[in-house]
């Protein structure tokens, strides 16, 4: 390159990104190193790690020799992300504050502070990869060579506009690649493991986080018979399919036998709002866990419009494999028929469609409909 392009690394004290911006260097950009600070309630907890993952991102930075900056976007944050994610919550539904962060923090107020540096372009550590589409003009975003942690999903809201000046150099590798590239370069964080926590919460009890911000407002908790069985501590507290936590122990029948099913873990199977009721059944097979349809609204198409119907694969909740649907447009969003049930479909979860490797884009779940009825007991 006669003149250096210019790329800014989100920094984030893993290894992803120190490696992210070890390839750039290596590639020949002029490459610097952001550390985001997105939150800041409560710095000095035990479960905040802001400051060690700077200190980190920070001795990456000077191994690399590359200048970092440290920014404060918490009040972007609180306003345009913790906001939302706590009114799903009150509402009932279970939102996913990484793909919101990605949209709003990541890849628009990270990205407007990077081109007020100068950059052509902005980098970060995940496990995705964008192509040009050379007939059409846009962008598309792919999933992460890497299928164990392709984070496409997260990344579906991105516009085109934004996948234009992005660059996830550790998109190509596998993971493994990725830390035996840090190994053999010394990164200071070549063996810190990944972390697993909501970027704002970290890897505190969600529910312990969750008390500080929403009431409670205890209620029964039912079986399908309509048997009060416990009583849970507030609907927010709780999510479709949810094992543990739930504080109920067996409940069998007179004379049932061990292994029966009597004996099965319970699960969240509904939660009706209106009566304050969190219903529950045994077994993770169980007919009220399994949908045959969805609605999406709110939606956001990072290939640059919506597909056509007909049949796609779709994600309703990252780490699950790719399910066959038949995707058809709505008003306000799309519907999705599956010939196989899926499991615990979640309203405030992302609906997120896929053609082959190709993220197209997807919705929040705001409904789904049964596999079978759910004739409740009052």
């Amino acid at each position: 390159m006669s003149k250096k392009q210019r790329v800014v690394v989100g920094l984030s004290g893993g290894v992803d990104s120190a490696v992210s911006a070890y390839l750039l260097k290596q590639q020949g950009y002029d490459v610097i190193g952001i550390f985001m600070k997105n939150w800041e309630d409560d710095d000095d907890s035990e479960y905040c790690s802001s400051n060690v993952d700077f200190v980190d991102a920070a001795a990456v930075a000077d191994v690399l020799g590359i200048e970092i900056e440290h920014v404060n976007f918490a009040a972007d944050y609180k306003d345009r992300v913790f906001a939302e994610f706590l009114r799903e919550y009150q509402a009932g539904r279970t939102p996913n504050p990484d793909i919101l962060c990605n949209a709003e923090i990541k890849f628009k107020s990270f990205l407007d502070h990077a081109m007020r540096l100068g950059a052509e372009k902005i980098a970060t550590g995940h496990y995705a990869r964008v192509r040009l589409n050379e007939k059409t003009g846009l962008h598309e975003l792919l999933k992460g060579l890497d299928s164990s942690k392709d984070q496409s999903y997260f990344l579906h809201r991105l516009t085109q506009a934004q996948l234009a000046k992005t660059l996830f150099p550790v998109g190509e590798l596998r993971k493994t690649e990725v830390r035996r590239i840090a190994d053999e370069i010394k990164l200071p964080n070549a063996k810190k493991k990944d972390s697993t926590g909501i970027c704002f919460i970290g890897e505190r009890p969600f529910r312990e986080f969750l008390n500080r911000y929403i009431s409670k407002e205890p209620g029964p908790i039912k079986d399908e018979k309509g048997r009060i069985i416990g009583q849970h501590v507030g609907l927010s507290f709780y999510t479709l399919g949810q094992r543990q936590g739930l504080g109920i122990g067996g409940v069998k029948e007179k004379g049932a036998q061990r292994g029966s099913g009597e004996h099965s873990p319970w699960y969240v199977a509904r939660k009706d709002m209106a009566k304050n009721t969190l219903w529950v059944v045994q077994g993770h097979e169980h007919p009220w866990l399994l949908s045959s349809a969805l609605q999406a609204d709110d939606v956001s198409w990072c290939a640059g419009h919506a597909p056509t119907n007909g049949l796609l694969a779709n994600k309703s909740r990252y780490r699950q494999a790719d399910a066959a649907c038949d995707f058809t447009a709505a008003p306000s969003g799309f519907h999705l028929h599956f010939p196989q049930a899926q499991w615990a479909v979640t309203p405030g979860q992302s609906a997120v469609m896929y053609d082959g490797e190709v993220c197209l884009g997807g919705g929040v779940i705001s409904a789904s409909a049964p596999a079978v009825a759910q004739p409740l007991q009052a």
